[in-house]
């Protein structure tokens, strides 16, 4: 099990507003998902060969690109302390204003919105953009909307990122893009409510907790944990195993075992007690707990759980790409990856960021002492072996076919 025991909400160094909210949903993901130390942990990304750039296709990008002094990043709600403090250093080093807006809501939305303006060769307004490694970071890669990095720009990112990343499955060689933050999806449930230690996904069949389980609506999500619970592995499943494991959802649904099947409003059915135990990420439990004082408890299952990545991105048409990939690379500086990770407390990408957050708690005092302690030690945080040997990558793709028919398959459940 993975602590959550935190300090009080005065621990929040100035953040004063909510935190939740960041992920209304993991989109219908079809690209194998990796985060930081996997490699480290002995996981490494697999799946088909992704499409790859010609060998000029850098040069000619980035090919009399000059600063202009100014960008636009569009990223999720909540993925940074609302005062900006990175954004304001990068500002007051550089002479670069930023432009942030909080515009990124679920994936699917976001990709029909700007996919006119792309495929048009328009400016989508935006020279920076936060993307999931899911079925539509493919379709921005292989429309050829994302803008190939130019890897000489980026010595922070090389110096101070999980050597892992360069494996991805969805962006092998980080081509395209670099990881802003990971993420866990695993159990979350309420000690006060359940007595009994939650270790497996067959809690979440439990009849004990008849109508107080919450379910993700994502197709994604909820089709990984049907084949999990199947005993089956996500990443080398097919049509068959997608209706055995929609055969166990369906079980646990006419049982009348769920009680919703949720988008991100499963972190407020947990907090009012609609829910006991629920799917879970890991992130938004860490700061459930720290933003209202609850004690909600997260775990891996003994089945597994899944991991996933959102990742930096300049799309083709940015007006101002020299700016954003200056602003990348300013986020793996250190200390600007642990300030980060102190606001955000999901998987950071810089196993480095652990040891400089133990420094600023050994500078600190008191409550800030104790806050800094519970996000460096947190594995929600920095994962260890132990938790990277539960997590499992997502269903693999290799067409749209194969996408519509998983959709097929599982919608019934949340639809039906």
């Amino acid at each position: 099990m993975f602590p959550t025991d935190k300090p009080s909400p005065s621990l929040l160094r100035g953040m004063t507003q909510s935190r939740l909210g960041r992920r209304d949903a993991l989109r219908l993901g079809g690209l194998s998902a990796m985060g930081a130390f996997l490699a480290a942990c002995g996981v490494e990304g697999k799946g088909k060969p992704q499409a790859s750039v010609a060998p000029d296709a850098v040069a000619k990008f980035w090919a009399g690109k000059t600063q202009k002094g100014q960008l636009n990043f569009a990223n999720w709600p909540l993925y940074m302390d609302p005062k900006l403090p990175e954004l304001k250093k990068f500002t007051a080093k550089t002479g670069i204003k930023v432009k942030y807006d909080e515009v990124i809501q679920e994936m699917g939305p976001w990709f029909a919105k700007v996919q006119p303006q792309l495929s048009a060769g328009q400016s989508i307004g935006y020279d920076l953009m936060v993307i999931t490694n899911s079925v539509q970071f493919g379709q921005f890669r292989d429309s050829g909307f994302l803008a190939p990095l130019d890897h000489s720009k980026l010595p922070n990112y090389a110096a101070n990122a999980a050597k892992s990343y360069a494996a991805s499955a969805y962006d092998p060689g980080n081509v395209f893009s670099i990881p802003y933050a990971s993420g866990i999806t695993g159990i979350a449930y309420d000690p006060s409510k359940i007595k009994d230690p939650v270790t497996s996904l067959a809690d979440l069949w439990n009849p004990k907790y008849k109508g107080k389980v919450g379910m993700f609506r994502d197709l994604q999500e909820l089709g990984n944990f049907g084949l999990l619970a199947a005993g089956l592995d996500p990443a080398k499943s097919d049509e068959n195993a997608w209706k055995t494991a929609a055969a166990k959802l369906k079980e646990q649904k006419d049982a009348g075992i769920v009680r919703n099947y949720y988008d991100q409003g499963y972190v407020d059915a947990l907090g009012k007690g609609e829910v006991w135990i629920t799917q879970a990420w890991s992130g938004d439990i860490f700061q459930k707990n720290v933003s209202d004082g609850t004690n909600f408890k997260f775990v891996i299952p003994q089945e597994g759980g899944t991991i996933w990545t959102d990742n930096m991105a300049i799309p083709i048409t940015a007006e101002n790409p020299l700016d954003a990939i200056t602003l990348m690379d300013f986020l793996y500086d250190l200390e600007n990856a642990t300030t980060l990770a102190e606001y955000i407390n999901y998987v950071c990408p810089v196993p480095g960021a652990q040891a400089q957050m133990k420094k600023h708690a050994a500078a600190a005092s008191g409550e800030d002492k104790d806050f800094l302690l519970s996000v460096a030690d947190s594995p929600l945080v920095f994962p260890g072996d132990a938790e990277y040997k539960r997590l499992h990558y997502y269903v693999n793709f290799n067409t749209a076919e194969e996408k519509n028919d998983f959709e097929r398959v599982f919608q019934p459940i949340v639809l039906g």
